[in-house]
């Protein structure tokens, strides 16, 4: 009788290291700030009273061993351009083979395939518009009052809107939206949910014009009673146009496949 033995090996553990990185960048009110994340890794933006942008990046890379970790510690993190009222922080690595190929030509293929993430933390003039292109990785906005134009790939995300206007997409993850009191200087919001859960809060006692929907499976819960109906409709577990006190600024909100929370602000 023979007896066959198969052999698995096992995986050597990665390896990792972590940097840290801090920018200042002067830069005064009404401008614009874009912000695209890595692949993998969270965004917090915070606004503040200096006309002063403060980058923070923690960029974690793995490989197999400290040579490999030194040479893609190099190529992983965030290049500024600042050009005329336009801010742009872009996050640079291995996930991008054009800028791989022009500093590092000869970086063996293995290592194109190790995991990295970047962790940010923005802070801005409180008065500026940022757009944030962000993948995998939580989202943290508050404290400003320009335009946000938001896109992320899968994402748990907190808003705090203290005026402004929002245009947001998210691919998958739990949104949660807090309008923090009536007197909110802000213009609109429209926010796209593709699958997850969204919640918002809302001070009882806001003027406002409201769309909410959810498209497929999933439901609308509505703790909102100051809410009327418009246009002749009728709520539904799917669908709530509504005027809020004496209507006024538009909020749109839209979930594919989830839940759709409306409560009041402080409960």
């Amino acid at each position: 009788m023979s007896l066959t033995v198969t052999v698995f090996a096992q995986t050597k553990p990665l390896i990792k290291r972590t940097n840290y990185k801090t920018e200042t960048v002067e830069f005064g009110v009404g401008g614009t700030i874009s912000i695209v994340g890595a692949p993998n890794g969270s965004i917090k933006v915070e606004g503040w009273q200096k006309n002063v942008v403060e980058i923070t990046a923690e960029v974690e890379t793995q490989a197999a061993n400290e040579t490999d970790l030194a040479t893609l510690a190099k190529i992983n993190g965030f290049v500024i351009e600042d050009d005329f009222g336009h801010l742009r922080i872009t996050s640079i690595g291995t996930h991008d083979k054009d800028y791989v190929k022009r500093v590092a030509k000869k970086l063996p293929k293995n290592l194109l395939a190790m995991p990295f993430r970047i962790d940010y933390v923005v802070k801005v003039p409180v008065y500026s518009d940022v757009t944030i292109d962000g993948g995998k990785g939580d989202l943290t906005v508050s404290n400003v009052e320009g335009a946000l134009r938001i896109n992320y790939l899968e994402s748990n995300v907190r808003l705090n809107l203290v005026g402004g206007s929002l245009v947001a997409t998210v691919g998958k993850g739990l949104v949660e939206i807090v309008i923090p009191n009536r007197s909110w200087r802000g213009r609109s919001v429209d926010m796209q949910l593709a699958s997850g859960d969204l919640s918002v809060q809302m001070p009882l006692n806001l003027n406002a014009h409201i769309d909410a929907k959810v498209l497929r499976g999933g439901q609308i819960e509505n703790a909102l009673t100051n809410l009327k109906p418009r246009d002749r409709t009728k709520f539904t577990e799917k669908s709530i146009i509504a005027r809020a006190g004496n209507g006024g600024a538009a909020f749109s909100f839209t979930v594919g496949d989830g839940n759709l929370k409306l409560f009041e602000t402080g409960k």
